[in-house]
């Protein structure tokens, strides 16, 4: 009896793996994303619209702490929130000097994600520029990656990037033989929408090729535009569109590979956007009270970490209280008018807003304000555009979520879903086993047939 079982329950499996297999998810972040943009006819976005009508939608997503792209995208595919999967912001501490770097590999993700549960369950994977990646289980992967300057006059180098960690190796030249041709100087910047449309045609080539399982592509026009121009522009518009277009380009690319029925699309962005006017420089206030140094930063008792609309208190001695509660007086001691751009989060808010435990405390900047890393100059200074890293506590800074394709039910309004709620929905469609913090709303799916 116990062999008939055992062989019961592997035929079981062995029909979940198989359906698995055949289905298809691709999720699509376009950084900035806003629910009007899809809400919102006159913003352009054509085809996103019409999966909305088809499928589900969300009239807002309440992001990561802080709301940037880095720990947002590990939110999605992971399923939990900055504390638990160790992105805490889209670069690491340094208070001995900013070097550049951003936190790139995949290493550092302290939980499974999508990625390893695909994995895991002998699904094939594909990512085109999707952040944390370097060195990710992916089986077609282009991560996002940056070479940064060795000398002076030298720029980034986004494509030498994609050439030493893409994987396969030769994935790097299919594309641009197949897809997008011949990378040129400028062919990876983010300074013209041509970057959105180059990543959009490489991953409808694998798409295409591959088929892969599941496939992650982000794309960052947007973003760029909005914090040069704020919440509103010619440049933002523009990339909205583009945007739109090059979700449009893997719509096709489903539709040519012949798995359109067996494909879930999810589109879903990283944060919201603020315009801002005036930024705060809470390093200003360490140097003042002779705990930061920017000419001796060896000596640094504490440090800011800025991420746009927030700022996070690191001590070099954790068990420092003595520093802490000069920081804290400082703060309190600061003019009314400075003290009203932003709110203090003491360490048990913090916790509970699940940004880095490492901070000990941090500052969360009201609309209109953000923050600047530098510890010299005045304390404010004059600024434009837009930016975001807010706490996910207000409209503006939610980000967007719509569903369409197989599995999906038609008609579903969600007024307001959480990021971590992303991933256990693409591990149920994809029969991937996940544990996340995620809830998996099940009037958004298509009732199972018993």
């Amino acid at each position: 009896m116990k062999r008939v079982f055992a062989l019961i329950i592997g035929l079981g499996m062995g029909a979940m793996v198989a359906q698995a297999q055949q289905n298809h998810v691709i999720l699509i972040s376009v950084d900035g994303l806003r629910p009007e943009f899809y809400m919102d006819a006159q913003w352009g976005m054509v085809n996103v619209r019409q999966g909305m009508k088809v499928g589900a939608y969300a009239e807002g997503v309440r992001g990561s702490f802080p709301t940037v792209t880095y720990p947002s995208h590990t939110t999605i595919v992971s399923g939990v929130l900055p504390a638990k999967h160790g992105i805490y912001y889209n670069t690491p501490v340094e208070p001995l000097g900013i070097s550049g770097k951003w936190f790139w590999y995949y290493k550092d993700i302290k939980v499974p994600t999508l990625w390893t549960a695909a994995k895991d369950a002998g699904l094939t994977t594909a990512c085109v520029s999707w952040p944390v990646t370097v060195g990710a289980p992916i089986t077609y992967n282009l991560p996002e990656y940056v070479v940064l300057p060795q000398n002076k006059g030298e720029k980034k180098d986004e494509v030498k990037a994609m050439l030493l960690e893409s994987s396969p190796k030769e994935l790097v030249q299919e594309v641009q033989d197949y897809a997008i041709g011949k990378f040129g100087e400028f062919g990876a910047t983010l300074d013209y929408n041509s970057n959105d449309q180059n990543k959009a045609r490489m991953a409808a080539y694998i798409i295409k090729r591959y088929k892969p399982n599941f496939l992650a592509l982000h794309i960052a026009a947007t973003d760029h535009f909005e914090h040069e121009q704020g919440r509103d522009g010619d440049k933002v518009r523009s990339a909205v569109v583009g945007a739109d277009v090059a979700i449009k380009n893997l719509i096709d690319a489903v539709e040519a590979a012949g798995i359109a029925k067996n494909t879930t699309f999810i589109i879903t962005g990283d944060h919201g956007f603020v315009d801002i006017h005036t930024q705060f420089k809470p390093n200003v206030l360490l140097a003042q009270l002779g705990l930061y140094d920017d000419g001796n930063k060896e000596g640094w008792k504490a440090y800011f970490q800025q991420s746009g609309g927030s700022a996070f208190l690191h001590l070099r001695d954790p068990k420092d209280k003595s520093t802490l509660a000069k920081v804290v007086q400082g703060l309190a001691q600061l003019p009314e008018g400075m003290k009203r751009m932003f709110k203090v989060l003491d360490k048990e808010a913090l916790v509970k807003a699940q940004g880095d435990p490492n901070a000990v405390l941090a500052l969360a900047a009201h609309q209109g304000f953000s923050f600047g890393a530098s510890a010299s100059g005045d304390f404010l200074a004059s600024v434009s555009g837009g930016t975001h890293g807010y706490l996910p506590d207000f409209k503006e800074i939610q980000t967007g979520f719509v569903a369409f394709g197989k599995g999906i039910k038609p008609g579903v309004v969600l007024p307001l879903m959480g990021q971590e709620d992303i991933a256990p929905l693409i591990a149920k469609l994809l029969h991937l086993n996940l544990v996340t913090d995620g809830v998996l709303y099940p009037g958004i799916m298509v009732p199972v047939k018993k």
